[in-house]
């Protein structure tokens, strides 16, 4: 079991650079399609394959999460896409930022302008010491609207009223 230190943003703007940045497409495809926030995800990372669950070990803190993944051929994906489940599609940018590398997810299809921000973390300490970047709006990591297995299924409007209590607005790449 990995654990994964993670702190979450909402983007203020687009980095200047990011276009020059390695981009990986990524869809995700979350199951099971009743749950609310599914913790089991198929994943196609440019032509990485894989599954992984997470928990949260902690509560409701969402920063300190175990996770746990299995590779996956190309052919094992495409059979488990078939599965009905919640997708979600973006790209994600790996920006660099003072000796970290900030994920910067733009999502597409229908949560088109939405851009988040996450930073990973080898101590908790670490983590709290970090300030956020002034390219960022607010920290989303504790808003459960805003994780991924949330987002998926969903469109750019059904999470319009969660955006608008950050002053978030939409972000065209």
């Amino acid at each position: 079991m990995e654990i994964e230190l993670e702190r979450t943003f909402l983007a203020k703007y687009i980095p200047e650079g990011l276009d020059k940045c390695e981009c990986r497409e990524i869809l995700d495809i979350y199951i099971p399609l009743s749950a609310a926030h599914p913790s089991l995800r198929i994943r196609k990372r440019g032509d990485i394959y894989e599954v992984t669950k997470k928990e949260i070990i902690y509560g409701n803190d969402s920063s300190e999460m175990s996770e746990k993944t299995i590779s996956l051929t190309k052919d094992e994906f495409n059979e488990l896409a078939k599965i009905q489940g919640k997708r979600l599609h973006k790209n994600r940018y790996f920006f660099p930022y003072e000796n970290k590398t900030a994920e910067v997810d733009v999502f597409l299809d229908d949560l088109a302008g939405l851009v988040v921000v996450d930073f990973e973390f080898e101590s908790r300490e670490e983590m709290e010491k970090f300030a956020m970047p002034d390219f960022c709006l607010a920290e989303v990591t504790q808003d459960k609207t805003m994780a991924g297995g949330m987002l998926t299924g969903k469109s750019y409007r059904d999470i319009l009223g969660d955006l608008e209590k950050y002053n978030y607005k939409k972000i065209i790449k």
